[in-house]
Parts: C-alpha cells; sequence; structure tokens
C-alpha cells in the first residue's frame, strides 16, 4: 500500500510539472506542481533517503519524459541520455537536501532546498552536458505579461517564484490536514503569488523604450535538414538569395538567413577572396543590402602548436577545426563562431578526458561526425546605419546571462539565426521559439528569428511574438523594427540569485557541519 501510495504521489507531482510547461500547457499548475512530492517527502521521514530519492526520481522522469521526448526525432540515444541524466541530477539536489534535514530542520531545509536548486540550474547552463531546457524559470515563456519583470531578476527570478509557492502552498496543506488555521499562510501565498504579476502588469503598461528604427527581411528557406539542407552547394543558396531580393520590396534592407545556410563548408583562410564572399558583396551592392547568415566553416593545418581542444585529428598528423558561425557581410565581413555548443551533436563533452579512454564512441550520439569550435567572447556585428546585432546562433538563445553579454558588448538587435527541423512538428521548436521570448525581456532588446524550417518571428522587446512565418512553410518577413539601446538591470548583474543563493549554500552547509562536529564531540 505504501509504495502505491509514493508511485502515485511521485507520478502526480511529475504530471502536474509537465501539463505546466510550455508551449502546450497551462503555467498555473507549477505553483502547486511540487506539493506531491514535498507531500512525499515530508510524510514518510522514516523512509530510507535512497527510497525517497527513487521517488523523486520517478517526479523528474516523468516530466522529463513529457517535456523534451521530442528529442527522440533528432536522436533516440540523446533523448534518452538527456532524460534519465536530467532525471537523475534533479533527483540529486533532493538526495543532498534529505541528507541536510536532520540537521538543519524544517524551515532551514527548505531554504537549504530552493538555494541548491538555482545553484543546479546555473551549474546545468555551465557543464559540458549543459541541458537548461527545463529550468523551472522557463516555464512562463508564453505568458510574458506575468514577468516582465525578468529584466530584473532573469529566469532564476522565476525559478525563485515557483519554489516559493510550492512551499508555501505545501503549509497551506499541513495546516488544513492538522484542522488548523491556516489564514496566514494563505495570506503569505496570494502576497507570493500576485504580488509579481500585479508588479509585471504596471510594467507592462507603462513602459516605453526610444527607438531606431530599421528594415529587416527574415528568410525562412524550409529546406528539409536531414536530406536536402546538407547536399545543397553555396551557389544554389546564392540564387535563392538573389531571387528573394529581385522583389522591389525587400530590397534596402538587412537580410536574416538561418543557421548554417551556407552549409557547403568555406575555408577560413581563403574566406576574405572566396567567390561566396565576392558574390554576396556583389549583392549587397545591387540590392543595397547587408546580409547576416549561418555559415559551416573549417580550418585543416598540420602545425601542432595550433591545436586545441575542440580541434579533430585527421591522419597524416593533420587537424581540423570545424565551425557552425555566423556571417555579417557589408562593405566588409565579420564573422562569429557559435560558442554553446549541443552536446553530441556539436561536441565531445569532457573530450580530453573521455576521448583516450573511449576513442571514437562518444564523438557521434546520432549526430554529426566532428567536434566544433567556438569562440570565448560574445561578437556583435555592426551595420552601416549604426545598428550593432548579436549574432545568436541556434540553442545560445537559451542562455540568459550568455545573451546578455553581446548587449554588454554593445548590442541593440538581437538575431537568432537557427535549424529547428531536426525534431519534426513537434514541441521542440516551439519551445525554442517561446525561450526567446525571455531574452528580449530580459535585455529589453526586439529579435528578429530566422528558423530554416520555422518558426520565424519578430519578437518585441516586452516578449511579444508580433509577426511569425508557420513551420515547414516557406516565406519572408519584411519588417521595419526598432533597436535601442537600454541596459537592463539583469544585463548589468546577470544571475545575482544565482550568487546569493550559493551565499547561503554556503552559509547553510557550514551550520550543517558544525552541527555534525558537535554532535560527534558531545559523543565522544
Amino acid at each position: 500500500m505504501k509504495f502505491r501510495n509514493h508511485f502515485f504521489l511521485s507520478i502526480f507531482s511529475g504530471l502536474l510539472l509537465g501539463i505546466s510547461w510550455p508551449t502546450y500547457g497551462l503555467y498555473f499548475f507549477i505553483f502547486i506542481a511540487f506539493i506531491p512530492l514535498i507531500f512525499l517527502v515530508d510524510n514518510y521521514k522514516k523512509q530510507n533517503n535512497l527510497t525517497l530519492t527513487l521517488f523523486s526520481f520517478i517526479t523528474f522522469f516523468t516530466w522529463n519524459f513529457i517535456t523534451t521526448y521530442w528529442l527522440y526525432y533528432a536522436s533516440l540515444f540523446g533523448m534518452l541520455f538527456a532524460v534519465i541524466v536530467n532525471s537523475a541530477l534533479m533527483s540529486f539536489v533532493v538526495f543532498i537536501s534529505l541528507i541536510s534535514r536532520k540537521k538543519l530542520g524544517d524551515r532551514l531545509s527548505v531554504i537549504f532546498f530552493i538555494t541548491l536548486w538555482i545553484c543546479f540550474e546555473k551549474f546545468h547552463l555551465n557543464w559540458d552536458f549543459s541541458w537548461p531546457w527545463l529550468n523551472l524559470g522557463n516555464v512562463f515563456s508564453e505568458n510574458t505579461t506575468i514577468i516582465q519583470w525578468y529584466e530584473y531578476t532573469g529566469a532564476f527570478g522565476g525559478t525563485l517564484w515557483v519554489l516559493c509557492s510550492n512551499f508555501t502552498a505545501y503549509m497551506c496543506v499541513k495546516k488544513i490536514q492538522a484542522m488548523k488555521s491556516f489564514k496566514s499562510e494563505i495570506l503569505t501565498l496570494t502576497f507570493i503569488i500576485f504580488l509579481p504579476i500585479f508588479c509585471s502588469l504596471l510594467i507592462y503598461q507603462n513602459i516605453t523604450i526610444e527607438e531606431s528604427e530599421i528594415k529587416i527581411v527574415v528568410v525562412q528557406p524550409n529546406i528539409d535538414p536531414y536530406d536536402e539542407k546538407f547536399n545543397r552547394s553555396n551557389d544554389q543558396n546564392l540564387k535563392y538569395l538573389e531571387s528573394i531580393l529581385s522583389d522591389e520590396i525587400n530590397r534596402n534592407s538587412i537580410v536574416i538567413l538561418p543557421e548554417t545556410y551556407f552549409s557547403d563548408g568555406s575555408l577560413l583562410s581563403s574566406l576574405s577572396y572566396s567567390n561566396l564572399i565576392r558574390k554576396l558583396k556583389q549583392i549587397n551592392k545591387i540590392y543595397d543590402t547587408e546580409i547576416l547568415t549561418g555559415i559551416e566553416l573549417y580550418q585543416v593545418f598540420d602545425d601542432s602548436s595550433k591545436v586545441q581542444s575542440f580541434s579533430n585529428k585527421l591522419e597524416n598528423n593533420r587537424w581540423l577545426d570545424l565551425f557552425n558561425a555566423a556571417l555579417f557581410v557589408s562593405d566588409d565581413f565579420e564573422i562569429y563562431k557559435k560558442s554553446k555548443l549541443v552536446v553530441g551533436i556539436e561536441k565531445m563533452p569532457y573530450k580530453n578526458l573521455l576521448e583516450p579512454i573511449l576513442g571514437s564512441l562518444l564523438i557521434d550520439f546520432g549526430g554529426l561526425s566532428y567536434s566544433r569550435g567556438y569562440q570565448y567572447d560574445r561578437s556583435v556585428f555592426n551595420t552601416k546605419k549604426d545598428i550593432k546585432i548579436a549574432p545568436i546562433i541556434c540553442y545560445e538563445s537559451v542562455y540568459g546571462e550568455y545573451v546578455g553579454e553581446y548587449v554588454k558588448n554593445g548590442a541593440n538587435l538581437l538575431a537568432i539565426i537557427t535549424n529547428d527541423g531536426w525534431w519534426d512538428n513537434t514541441q521542440g521548436h516551439k519551445q525554442h521559439l517561446s525561450y526567446a521570448k525571455l531574452r528580449s525581456i530580459e535585455t529589453r532588446k526586439n529579435t528578429v528569428r530566422s528558423a530554416n524550417t520555422g518558426i520565424s518571428s519578430i519578437i518585441n522587446y516586452k516578449g511579444e511574438v508580433i509577426k511569425t512565418i508557420s513551420y515547414e512553410e516557406e516565406g519572408l518577413i519584411n519588417q521595419r523594427i526598432g533597436s535601442n539601446n537600454k541596459i537592463t538591470f539583469y544585463t548589468i548583474y546577470g544571475d545575482f540569485i544565482y550568487r546569493i543563493s550559493l551565499f547561503f549554500i554556503i552559509i547553510l552547509t557550514a551550520f550543517f557541519f558544525s552541527k555534525v562536529l558537535t554532535q560527534k564531540n558531545n559523543f565522544c
């Protein structure tokens, strides 16, 4: 009977988390989604910590599978790896919290769990197996009118909001269960949930930012990424681009093309005098345009002193560097090399450590055959009209503080170029678009988004999608859009909620060990 109750509570919590998630769910379930799991942990304290952790794994596995099953369309192994490892990491947070509970007590253990979860989410943004898709602050991405305060806190403010609401709601449940008055808890819960919404609505109604307008053409070519995209020559793609610009309405603009639009690899060392750059400059001159596009770049060399951690060894002591890059062509050209790489598809995690042990086994998780290179800083492209564009490539748009670094470097317009056709017509590409709204709010920058198969869009600085091209449709967005130089609190201070949380973790950990040592000394 106990096992059945435990299992039901675990599954129920996972289902509540799953059905709250964008872009199909009802976000308000997130404010109570952890309650069944908290109830399980709190009411079965005599259970072994490992047993309770196992039931939390069931919760997180259910949530992960419901929300990210669509990874299967790109790679079955990748989907299983992401779901299982992410669930295990979330369960580990619960396990650590359970260990600390006896020494810290109920109240401090709640603070410990909340701050530890925030630190886990930050860790998940930065390690080699990074997969922050289910960071709790992302849950409100389809309801941007209630999170306008993300310009101050970033998505970590949403994580804190969710966890505080759940623990306060559980206190109400606990008082009801004990048949005690719960008026103060209800008032506290009402305050926690509705004050941020009220503040957000005030910001939403009153915010206005002075902007300079520019003309943008966003291209969605709708090229099949599996069968067609990487078999097209650069000449074919140039002809398609010229056919777009032959229409008078598309001239005199900044043209945004998707990730790896020019997928027929170009040699980096000879790019400046390549036929591709020459043709793009000609197009700019004829049609009075500037072009931002995705491009595959490579470099082959035999000088071992140039080898970097991402370099791929070939035969005959030669090395290959590959880059998923953004190219901006105006009077001259600029390059940005994608830096947040997709695990298993674009990079081998901990390559220096794992490659000598496992060889080529981990290079291909169902994706590409070689690791991609990257750069360390965030480049910003400068247009002739003094618009500074942030070239954000695909997966990079999920990282809040990371995108803020473009703005710190002068960007006043965000441009996301991506290829979301790997996951078929599932929630994957919809969620990816939805998360881009968070970046617009955090930085208060308008976003232009060119997606190979969709959904291409224009997003304003309030996080509202004002124009789109549907998935698996070929088309253009011809739009005048504003750029601005506003710098938000979040852009300046980044993930400060994480840093405060880390401080609390250090203090509480020190308190925990002092209790352990005191008990040990008393025993002796």
